[in-house]
């Protein structure tokens, strides 16, 4: 992406300054928060309320890691992050427009790593910020262990899909609805589909059945992807042993637009168009949910994938990077 151009600070307002959002309140940041609330929804149709909402509760109890950009007594940006085992997330990261610049996002990305960089265990950060304007490989902190992975987020109208003919499946394969007891299985599944994939280095969690059950457990759980839809969500099942042979799971990003959280296919199945036939039987259910449009994101290197998604009638509305710092 390009970077954004540096924004002229009102004169008599002095330099941006960073404070820790300990130091804030709420309404200090309402501002922001609308704005950003209101981008997403104008740029890539996700209400945001459900996220914004708990950076509001964490931030009035105190109890949120991260870094604010204040100009004078006013807040203009802020940046969060979360611990979890060995490395640190990047939440969110948004300063308001009138202030953007790679200047300014970099003082709070910079704070953010620093603090990370002198916490106890962290070896890796991962973020994918998508509202981040400055992309600028030469500008971004740490950058001897920074990995930055292209990406795509895409999206379909759904009367596109009517024109999608099912695929053909093998005997012995069934579309089942999702289900929770079906966790454990699921998340075996996704370590298996994505050993040595390009998706296991932008995210570790991928990397392990543990760690894959994490990652479930914040799509289920939590409104960072928007808010699972089950009756949108399946499972491909090999009838003979039972195996779990894939899963696409969906969530609405606001009450008329669906989004693919997870599709993948273990490796044995692959190359009969299941991955296909999965996505199909979500986008449809989405339909049926009186869905507009669906979306997904994909990194740009996994050509496959993308190649599909393009077949089907997925567009690219914009790029964005997922940054890794490994070894930090």
């Amino acid at each position: 992406m390009a970077a954004a151009l540096d924004t002229r600070i009102p004169s008599g307002l002095g330099a941006p300054r960073v404070i820790a959002l300990r130091d804030l309140r709420a309404s200090d940041l309402e501002p922001v928060l609308a704005e950003e609330t209101h981008l997403w929804a104008k740029s890539l149709n996700w209400d945001f309320r459900a996220s914004a909402n708990l950076v509001r509760r964490f931030l009035d109890i105190q109890s949120l890691n991260g870094f604010a950009l204040t100009l004078g007594s006013r807040a203009i940006g802020y940046s969060y992050y979360v611990c979890e085992d060995h490395k640190g997330l990047i939440g969110d990261l948004y300063v308001a427009r009138e202030f953007a610049s790679c200047e300014n996002e970099m003082l709070l990305l910079a704070a953010i790593l620093n603090t990370l960089k002198h916490q106890p265990g962290v070896r890796r950060v991962e973020s994918q910020l998508l509202m981040l304007l400055c992309d600028n490989a030469d500008l971004l902190p740490y950058p001897q262990t920074l990995h930055i992975h292209e990406r795509h987020f895409m999206e379909i109208p759904i009367n596109a899909i009517a024109s999608l003919p099912p695929a053909s499946l093998p005997a012995g394969l069934a579309i089942d609805p999702w289900s929770e007891r079906r966790q454990d299985d699921a998340a075996a599944l996704i370590a298996d589909a994505y050993r040595g994939h390009i998706d296991s280095n932008i995210n570790d969690q991928y990397r392990s059945p543990g760690g894959a059950r994490k990652f479930l457990l914040n799509i289920v759980q939590f409104p960072g992807c928007g808010a699972f839809f089950q009756p949108a969500s399946f499972l491909a099942v090999d009838t003979g042993s039972r195996r779990i042979a894939g899963m696409c799971l969906s969530s609405l990003i606001s009450p008329d637009t669906g989004h693919i959280t997870q599709v993948c296919v273990a490796p044995a199945y692959r190359g009969v168009g299941l991955g296909y036939e999965l996505l199909r039987h979500s986008l449809t259910a989405l339909s049926r949910a009186q869905c507009t449009s669906a979306s997904l994101t994909v990194t740009a290197a996994n050509f496959d994938a993308v190649r599909v998604y393009e077949k089907m009638g997925f567009a690219k509305v914009r790029d964005f990077s997922a940054h890794v710092w490994d070894g930090f």
